[in-house]
Formats: C-alpha cells, structure tokens, sequence
C-alpha cells in the first residue's frame, strides 16, 4: 500500500518549490516556463519524457522550440538526483514532469515506496542545485475511474504523490483554460477572511 504520509523534506534556507498542475493543454507549461524565465538568468530544464513514438517526439519538439535557447537542458526519465549532482547551480530549475517520471519509474517495475524514494531524491537534490524549484505535473483523477488495475495504480500514486509534494511547497499553482490559479495563497486569503469576519 502506497504510504499517505507527506514526504520529509528538508528545505534549504531561502529554497521555495512550487507544484504546477492541471490537465492536458491547461496551460501549465507555458506559464511554468513563464515564471522560470522571470526566476533568474541561470536556468536548468529538466525533461523526464521519452520520445517512445513519432507523436511524442513531435510534443518534445513542440516543448523545444517554447523553450529555444533560454534554458539548459537536461534529458532525465531516470535517477534525477544523479543526473543533478554533477550539475553545478542555478537561479531556477524546472522539472516537467512529475507525471512522466512516475510513469518511467512504473514501467521499470518500481514500486510505489521506490517511486516515492526517487522522487524526494531528486527533488532534495534540485533545491540544493537552486534557490527555486518549479515542479508540472499533470492531474489526472478529474475523470472517470480506470478501468483496469495499472491505470488505477498511477492515477492514485500520480494524486498522492501531488498531495505530499503539496504539504511541502511553499505554492500550487492550478492550471485550467488557460488561468493560473494560486491555490495555497487563495486559500490562506479565504482563511483570512473568515477569521476577521468571525
């Protein structure tokens, strides 16, 4: 069974790490990209896709081209933390995403407590390398229930992994239509609100 308690990072001082999500085409690469290009001249892209067939090759292209020449970037389906380790440091890094690694870490047959030990160490090892960590993932449990035990099994790991990876930063951001929404700090604002009209 898939642990439910949040992961135990331990931010650096003055380190903030932002999780980035919403659906397919919602917008949250673009402005994840965006607020990188405002974060610092020092930028790192770390890319987890695989470009297993024409279509994703297109999409990696397509990613590219948004990119041009602004960002370093770094090709990391596997052992993130490793890969950052001989990396040296920079003002951002952007991880895109979170939903892809899983799934590298799945078909590797990992289970969900290895899946969950890679991710916290390679983000431990990113917000050592900058003082900002930009985070996409990709949320995948507004639809129907799977119908088959593997898509089961990554949409719960996909949505408990957010959950904990949300515990920790220091902002969510929620892409739907285009529109970011900021969801820790509209939360604390609505948190605000009741308690003065209490």
């Amino acid at each position: 069974m898939f642990p439910v308690t949040p992961l135990a990072f331990s931010l650096p001082p003055h380190s903030q790490l932002e999780l980035i999500s919403g659906g397919a085409r919602s917008g949250k690469s673009r402005f994840a990209v965006e607020t990188a290009l405002r974060a610092g001249k020092k930028r790192l892209f770390v890319a987890t896709a695989q470009a297993w067939d024409a279509e994703m090759q297109e999409r990696i292209r397509l990613h590219q081209e948004e990119r041009r020449e602004n960002f370093l970037t770094l090709e990391a389906p596997f052992g993130l933390h490793q890969h950052l380790e001989l990396q040296p440091a920079f003002d951002v890094i952007l991880i895109d995403c979170l939903t892809l690694w899983i799934s590298n870490l799945m078909l590797q047959d990992k289970s969900d407590g290895e899946i969950r030990e890679q991710v916290q160490l390679g983000l431990d090892a990113a917000m050592r390398k900058a003082p900002r960590v930009l985070l996409v993932s990709n949320e995948v449990g507004f639809g129907i229930v799977p119908d088959n035990a593997l898509a089961r099994r990554f949409r719960d790991l996909n949505g408990r992994l957010q959950q904990d990876i949300s515990s920790v930063a220091h902002e969510v951001h929620l892409a739907a239509l285009g529109v970011v929404l900021p969801l820790k700090k509209l939360a604390r604002l609505a948190a605000e609100a009741d308690h003065a009209g209490s």
